[in-house]
């Protein structure tokens, strides 16, 4: 059976040099396509493609989060990687600029920890922070996907809870769908004997009239598709895959059958059940939207 993914998830994975330490952490929530932000460093910008293809080879639709963060383990910091000619430069340039305008500008010390201030001969820094995330992306994938796989398996425990509270009440239509019918004609044949004894009324006319009524009101065509529906749905859940939107569409079908049944029936314990059917359908489609 192929697993069935909900788009709800996390994933983690740490990796360390002897300098660096880096995690990853991605996390994702449902959405009707697939959107994918990176809150990382600039230094990673040069991977950012790579990775992104990575999530999009592994997964159908979400909205992912990734957060990329690191720290140096050993005595240096990363204030040790910055140029202090290229900040020199730049105070001065910011200092001219807000003496000519009369402008009082500020800057603050973390904004050079930013790539353009780094030394430019520190490239086997962001070499090494590129292979540590390049290691440690595809086991926080792994490890998403393994989320998003249980939380699948609970999701689907709660589908089918709910289909089958859908049939319960579904049981009820079957067993009147043979019988709401008679109990109509015997209401109408019983409005005709008393209509004949104040105005003649044609009674083959009226045969004719209460067949071709009681045929409108005939339930067994809905409930024909409504078995063909669960039973689809039932194959969805069980083959797994990318199925929330086959679901989605699965379940309007259902309703607009429950609906057709409920506003052809005259029959209380039909109207009543109808009411039941739709709730749990809602319920249904609630939760299949968290499906992949």
């Amino acid at each position: 059976m192929t697993q069935v993914y909900s788009m709800t998830g996390f994933g983690k994975h740490e990796v360390e040099s002897e300098s660096i330490q880096l995690t990853v952490e991605i996390k994702s929530v449902n959405h009707r396509f697939k959107d994918i932000r990176f809150k990382m460093s600039s230094l990673f910008t040069p991977i950012e493609l790579e990775l992104r293809n990575l999530i999009n080879a592994n997964f159908k639709r979400g909205s992912f989060d990734v957060f990329i963060n690191f720290r140096r383990v050993d005595s240096s910091t990363r204030f040790d990687d910055i140029d202090e000619g290229k900040v020199s430069a730049f105070i001065q340039k910011v200092k001219n600029i807000a003496t000519a305008q009369g402008l009082d500008i500020g800057v603050r010390p973390t904004e050079f920890l930013r790539s353009e201030f780094l030394k430019d001969n520190d490239n086997t820094f962001g070499e090494e922070l590129a292979e540590l995330a390049r290691e440690a992306f595809p086991k926080a994938l792994e490890a998403l996907k393994s989320s998003r796989s249980g939380e699948g398996e609970k999701l689907v425990t709660v589908l089918q809870d709910h289909r089958k509270k859908y049939e319960e009440h579904f049981g009820v239509v079957l067993d009147h769908a043979d019988t709401f019918q008679e109990k109509v004609k015997e209401r109408l044949q019983k409005r005709f004997e008393e209509y004949q004894t104040s105005m003649p009324v044609d009674e083959p006319r009226f045969v004719q009239e209460i067949i071709f009524y009681l045929e409108k009101m005939d339930v067994h065509e809905e409930i024909n598709r409504i078995k063909v529906h669960l039973s689809k749905l039932d194959d969805l859940l069980s083959a797994g895959g990318e199925v929330g939107r086959q679901i989605d569409f699965l379940i309007q079908e259902l309703n607009r059958e429950t609906n057709t049944t409920g506003s052809k029936s005259t029959v209380q314990e039909i109207s009543e059940t109808v009411v039941q059917m739709k709730v749990q359908l809602e319920k249904i489609r609630e939760q299949a939207l968290n499906l992949e």
